[in-house]
């Protein structure tokens, strides 16, 4: 079981963070913000696909005025994601956002950090203070390098500007592109602060590679009690990030949801287990939600007994196979008719 370090919680929109609140999923829109249609038919895939949060990109005050129309048509919460211009924050902010992610020290003067704090806080309006390895300032640079010592201590700065305005609605994050510091960079953070921790690799890469890079180091860190929210970034459809965040979730036993378990082939194997198992994944995507394990193994060695605890499950012979339901042979098919046998078996009980 893991246990998780209690930090303070707060609200974005309608979902709380940190504590022990379910972790949940953000992504970010990868459309043109200011392009409505696109954009708002991207937000709604997102949602359907089960991400809780999602961030918009907020480079001008025509798209920072989008905001307004997109909470008319959605309830997911909406992050603005704002680089330096304050008056961007603060349009934000009035068109109706649930969070904002800046860095004050990245805004400009002390009056122009305190107009923001202002506004966010009389509308409880959550700030995510976002640190990463090629936004540091040349004065951490100088002091450190690129280094763990010097991510934290610039988070750690931001978060300060926000405290002195006595604003503590906050949630940090220090993603990088590599592992080793990114995990060694939340896991100082998280020994010096109860704020809650949003966690990511920051330039992961490919759907493949970022893939593998993002449960490495987001799945580390949360086996270790760390994090309470987090965003796959891949390079790729933004739908592919939330699938793959609620499968790093479900693996670690943090989320409920549909688990498919599958043996490796060998050459024991006498049927197409690989496109059955493709056709299993694609069968149950109704499924997703459902607290089940379902099997789909290759062979009578790896078949009912090794695969007892799933729900359901195929178990392969030659060119047929059983289905099975916890551990008890339910009936032998023909290989062609197995995936749609199960699919039948599996109804008739949930």
């Amino acid at each position: 079981m893991i246990l998780r370090k209690p930090t303070r919680v707060i609200k974005v929109g309608n979902i709380l963070i940190g504590g022990n609140n379910p972790i949940s999923i953000q992504s970010m829109t990868n459309t043109d913000t200011r392009d409505r249609e696109n954009t708002l038919s991207q937000i709604r895939k997102l949602q359907i696909a089960g991400c809780k949060i999602v961030r918009l990109a907020i480079p001008d005050l025509e798209s920072a005025e989008t905001i307004k129309y997109y909470k008319q048509h959605v309830d997911i919460p909406l992050i603005a994601d704002i680089h330096f211009d304050y008056k961007l924050a603060l349009s934000a902010l009035n068109n109706g956002i649930d969070g904002l992610r800046l860095n004050p020290g990245n805004i400009g003067s002390a009056d122009k950090v305190r107009q923001i704090v202002e506004v966010a806080e009389a509308k409880n309006i959550p700030i995510r203070i976002g640190v990463n390895s090629g936004s540091l300032s040349k004065k951490i640079i100088r002091k450190y390098g690129v280094s763990v010592q010097g991510i934290v201590e610039s988070a750690l700065e931001h978060v300060v500007l926000l405290e002195k305005l006595n604003f503590h609605n906050l949630k940090i994050s220090v993603k990088t592109s590599s592992i080793p510091l990114t995990l060694d960079s939340y896991r100082l953070l998280s020994s010096k602060v109860d704020y809650p921790l949003h966690l990511g690799i920051t330039e992961a890469g490919s759907e493949f590679r970022g893939t593998i890079k993002s449960a490495l180091g987001i799945g580390i860190l949360l086996a270790e009690g760390i994090g309470d929210t987090i965003r796959v970034s891949l390079t790729a459809d933004p739908v592919k990030e939330v699938i793959v965040a609620k499968e790093i979730l479900k693996s670690l036993g943090l989320r409920k949801g549909l688990q498919i378990i599958s043996c490796p082939t060998c050459g024991r194997t006498e049927i197409d287990l690989i496109s059955i198992t493709q056709e299993v994944e694609e069968a149950l995507e109704a499924y997703a939600d459902k607290n089940l394990t379902i099997a789909v193994m290759g062979c009578v060695v790896n078949g009912p007994g090794e695969a007892r605890e799933a729900d359901f499950g195929i178990a392969g012979g030659k060119h047929e196979g059983l289905i099975f339901r916890k551990g008890e042979i339910i009936r032998k098919v023909p290989e062609k008719d197995l995936v749609k046998t199960l699919i039948s078996v599996i109804k008739q009980y949930v």
